[in-house]
């Protein structure tokens, strides 16, 4: 009788430990994406020109008025 006990937890202790490594992989395969998208938005970032356009200028007040205008 306990034999049959011992047996069947160790299916499950091996089903636990599978849901665990496919958690796992999960969590490693989307931290490998996020990483990969961070480092892709570094290199737009350090490609684009120093330069601001005249058109992006700041607004003066809140009603919408250009700075000189």
């Amino acid at each position: 009788m306990t034999g049959d006990r011992d047996r069947g937890g160790g299916q499950a202790e091996a089903r636990v430990k599978d849901s665990r490594q496919d958690r796992l992989k999960l969590a490693l395969r989307q931290n490998l994406k996020r990483r990969k998208s961070q480092a892709r938005g570094r290199e737009d970032v350090a490609s684009e020109p120093d330069q601001v356009s005249l058109d992006h200028g700041s607004l003066d007040d809140a009603g919408g008025n250009k700075p000189g205008r």
